[in-house]
């Protein structure tokens, strides 16, 4: 007997035997095979949840506003913030940092260093092309970073790769020679290519004129569909879609539009009115207020430090340790990060921000007494008596009478404005005679602190990924274009700045500069305040973001890539 003819014999008793049944009995058969049914249906339904997994897919779009509209979508030009937003999103480097800090190659297939520390090896990968689909060879990282070394092109990035030697070993293989060993030097290769055959035909003198500049053609994740212009023909609105061939893959929002704002002001009406879903580095308040309407506020790890920065060579007062310790002793961090930052910060004790080889927190101590009340022995003990009449504390000396006065020099930022005036009410309260001095920042940068004509300095050092502080602690970085704004001068920190330099073995790293900042926490050169968040409004719908260490806004489209709106289950074994 043939499956059909069994099948179709045992089916006709089976409905032969029901149709036999009491009514009573139908209704108790059919309530059974219902329940039975149900739940091996639930069965199969679990089964298949234990099985299926969410994988991205293609879809969606975002529109995100920013400050300011690009001049340099290029990157050996970008200098604003929306410079550098649209050249993240549009170019690759060989390699890409991560969220977590970690490098990963991005054009580059592989990489090697050899056991000098002298010679970094990249090999491309196979098949990359750019937006044009011409293909991506050695010749366009060679003609890269010979552009960041031309003096007439005046990039930011130049002095990044001075004494770096660059040798085409092949179509897919370059070598960079160093002069002398130098660990950070893998952050170097996450500059963004430039495609040769675009470029060639540009000389240096006419390189920052270039249609290139604002219609770019790279390699990065996405790639320029539309640009629209005001009547003056400035940029309102870049629109981006997915690059297909990028050498990471993924990519799956579809589009992402850029729009501009004169300030933020503007942004945050535009944000409000639903024009855009997402904006980055507003004012903490702002970002407490959007938070409280049920916006996504996420916040980010900048490798920052703000604090006051002594310059013992323009006031003398601070060559005495006990002003110094009492200064520090006054200031709590912690009340200014919630006070002026609203929490989106850590407060500092030390030269280095969190994330950073080397940071470790603060430790707790049992205290007697408030900040206040410690800070006023410290300058008692010390000989700084308050005057009757001016209430300013003064030292005998045997040059004459010293006074506790000083300025205090810092930008016109709102952040950096308010915390500067807490500092002056904290400081006078101890009998100090505090004059705030505000500065645009373009004026502070060059008539203040080139020169290093203030007193005192509240401002802000970018430590960067590779936590290299050499340039802002070495003693031979003390005048401009060196960035030790407190003048600072120590044998042993420069030995273990140089040392840190030279080692690539983090571990090895993160002794030396926990020693380094021991070693400046000893000597107080400067109060430390606060490392400052970086604030992103971004929509609930958008999944993938890492969020970890950014060292600049524009990392945020660090992994870009991977972000999604769209779902699509599928079982495990097709993922």
């Amino acid at each position: 007997m043939s499956l059909s003819e069994f099948f179709k014999k045992w089916s006709g008793r089976a409905f032969s035997s029901i149709r036999s049944f009491s009514p009573r009995e139908k209704i108790i058969f059919l309530l059974l095979a219902s329940i039975c049914f149900a739940s091996a249906l639930g069965i199969l339904l679990k089964a298949n949840s234990l099985f299926m997994v969410e994988i991205p897919k293609r879809g969606g779009h975002i529109t995100e506003g920013v400050i300011g509209a690009p001049r340099f979508i290029n990157p050996l030009l970008a200098i604003s913030d929306a410079d550098r937003d649209l050249t993240q999103l549009i170019y690759s480097g060989l390699m890409r940092a991560r969220a977590d800090g970690e490098l990963v190659p991005d054009l580059a297939e592989t990489w090697g260093v050899s056991d000098d520390g002298l010679i970094y090896t990249f090999t491309l990968k196979d098949g990359l092309t750019w937006h044009d689909g011409n293909p991506i060879t050695s010749d366009d990282v060679l003609f890269t970073i010979a552009h960041a070394k031309e003096s007439s092109l005046k990039s930011p990035k130049r002095a990044s790769w001075e004494g770096v030697t660059t040798t085409k070993r092949d179509e897919h293989t370059i070598e960079f020679t160093l002069e002398q060993p130098y660990s950070p030097f893998l952050e170097n290769a996450t500059l963004g290519i430039l495609p040769k055959h675009i470029w060639e035909s540009v000389s240096s003198e006419q390189f920052g004129f270039s249609t290139f500049n604002v219609e770019p053609i790279g390699s990065g994740p996405y790639k320029m569909k539309t640009i629209r212009r005001d009547s003056s023909g400035i940029p309102t609105y870049y629109e981006l879609t997915p690059f297909k061939d990028f050498a990471l893959q993924g990519v799956y929002i579809n589009k992402i539009t850029i729009r501009f704002y004169a300030n933020e002001e503007e942004l945050l009406r535009a944000l409000n009115r639903g024009e855009i879903e997402s904006v980055n580095a507003i004012a903490p308040e702002r970002a407490r207020i959007f938070g409280e309407k049920g916006y996504r506020v996420t916040k980010y790890t900048l490798p920052r430090i703000f604090g006051v920065f002594f310059n013992q060579s323009q006031n003398t007062i601070f060559t005495n340790e006990a002003v110094r310790e009492a200064l520090n002793v006054a200031v709590d961090g912690e009340n200014i990060v919630n006070e002026v930052l609203h929490g989106y910060g850590t407060a500092l004790y030390g030269p280095l921000p969190p994330g950073s080889l080397g940071f470790t927190k603060h430790k707790e101590e049992e205290l007697v007494g408030s900040p206040k009340e410690r800070a006023e022995e410290i300058l008692e003990t010390a000989g700084w008596k308050k005057d009757e009449e001016s209430g300013i504390r003064q030292k005998k000396t045997k040059k004459g009478t010293q006074e506790l006065t000083f300025s205090l020099s810092t930008s016109d930022a709102q952040d950096l404005r308010r915390t500067a005036d807490i500092l002056k009410i904290l400081w006078e309260e101890l009998g100090a005679s505090v004059e705030v001095k505000v500065f645009k920042s373009g004026d502070l940068n060059q008539n203040v602190i080139r020169p290093r004509t203030y007193d005192a300095l509240f401002f802000g050092e970018i430590i960067g990924r590779e936590s290299d502080p050499f340039a802002f602690w070495h003693s031979s970085q003390r005048n401009d274009p060196g960035l030790n704004i407190a003048l600072y001068t120590n044998i042993t920190t420069d030995k273990l700045l140089e040392e840190g330099r030279e080692i690539s073995d983090a571990e090895e790293r993160t002794k030396i500069y926990q020693q380094f900042q021991d070693e400046v926490i000893k000597d107080m050169p400067f109060v430390p305040i606060y490392s400052p968040d970086f604030i992103y409004i971004i929509p609930n719908t958008i999944k993938g973001i890492e969020v970890g260490t950014i060292t600049v806004p524009s990392e945020r489209f660090l992994d870009v890539h991977n972000w999604h709106i769209e779902t699509a289950r599928v079982w495990k074994i097709f993922q």
